[in-house]
């Protein structure tokens, strides 16, 4: 897995042996989310889903962290199947947090699709330390579809 920092973005990178059309579909079935978002030892677990996936369709997950409810809200920005999904992202767990953009990109090559996780607008160090779980979801993601 390979882990880049800008200034306001985080990039994590990862190869799984998987169609892209089956990770797209475990990125964004709401059904298949809960059951890999989240685990053991994890810094939070899915406990609920919602999703109107078109562009400009809306989002909320809620989770359990270190025994309390957090939520996070967005908005589908793009959504090109099974290469590209991209979103808004507003989590409540911490002060002071501000919108921010997600963006998954699939690319298949040999039988092994290239997850490239791109989290920009992270315009604090507070926000950049809030967020710096992705390598662990992205192994959740992993394991599920291997």
């Amino acid at each position: 897995m390979n882990t880049t920092t800008a200034s306001d973005t985080i990039v994590q990178e990862i190869s799984i042996k998987a169609p892209p059309q089956r990770i797209f579909a475990a990125l964004t079935d709401p059904a298949e989310r809960l059951k890999w978002w989240g685990g053991p030892g994890g810094r939070f677990t899915l406990t609920a889903f919602e999703s109107d996936l078109r562009p400009g369709g809306k989002f909320v997950m809620r989770a359990e962290s270190f025994g309390r409810e957090v939520t996070i809200k967005g908005e589908y920005r793009q959504i090109d199947p099974p290469h590209l999904l991209v979103f808004t992202w507003l989590p409540d767990w911490y002060e002071g947090a501000t919108e921010s953009l997600v963006r998954w990109d699939l690319e298949e090559h040999n039988r092994i699709t290239t997850v490239r996780l791109t989290h920009s607008g992270l315009l604090t160090e507070s926000a950049r330390e809030n967020h710096r779980g992705w390598p662990q979801i992205l192994g959740w993601l992993q394991s599920y579809i291997e």
